[in-house]
């Protein structure tokens, strides 16, 4: 995983998210997955971005999503491309949903936890604040998760 400075060529954002960083400042990850080592690597190739990085990403798919997740360093921003999805989140234990079609966008607040299931063939855009970003698995449980799956929290990052 490396981050690339003056990428020239087309970049795949369903394979190579972008990170926006400090200074306007806009850098394909070549080599992203979604393993704990490639997530630690990100983190600490971005870490002195701080909770203003951004991923950008494109995601496709149908069908229910796996798993929750919380990004509590900032709103995640999460835009319908082609299809329909629903967002669900659990505000204070209460699930709040918002469907979207194409062209049709919602904001995930910072530290509230979502899901997103795609009805069909489906593919979304997400620019999201990935410092601290926690993941559960989807089960019938409102329970925050024990381990974290994801990226470092604000302090933990080096």
């Amino acid at each position: 995983m490396r981050l690339v400075n003056h990428e020239r060529n087309a970049v795949d954002l369903r394979t190579t998210p972008v990170h926006l960083g400090l200074g306007s400042r806009a850098k394909p990850v070549e080599g992203f997955t979604w393993d704990p080592e490639a997530l630690q690597a990100y983190s600490a190739a971005v870490a002195a971005d701080g909770a203003e990085g951004r991923m950008v990403m494109i995601f496709d798919g149908d069908g229910l999503g796996d798993h929750w997740e919380s990004h509590p360093a900032g709103d995640e921003l999460v835009v319908c491309l082609s299809g329909s999805v629903t967002v669900t989140r659990d505000v204070d234990g209460l699930q709040d949903h918002v469907l979207l079609g194409p062209g049709e966008a919602t904001i995930n607040p910072a530290g509230v936890w979502h899901v997103v299931d795609m009805e069909g063939s489906t593919s979304i855009l997400a620019i999201t604040a990935p410092l601290g970003t926690d993941h559960r698995p989807r089960t019938g449980t409102r329970t925050r998760p024990i381990e974290r799956v994801g990226m470092p929290s604000p302090e933990e990052a080096p």
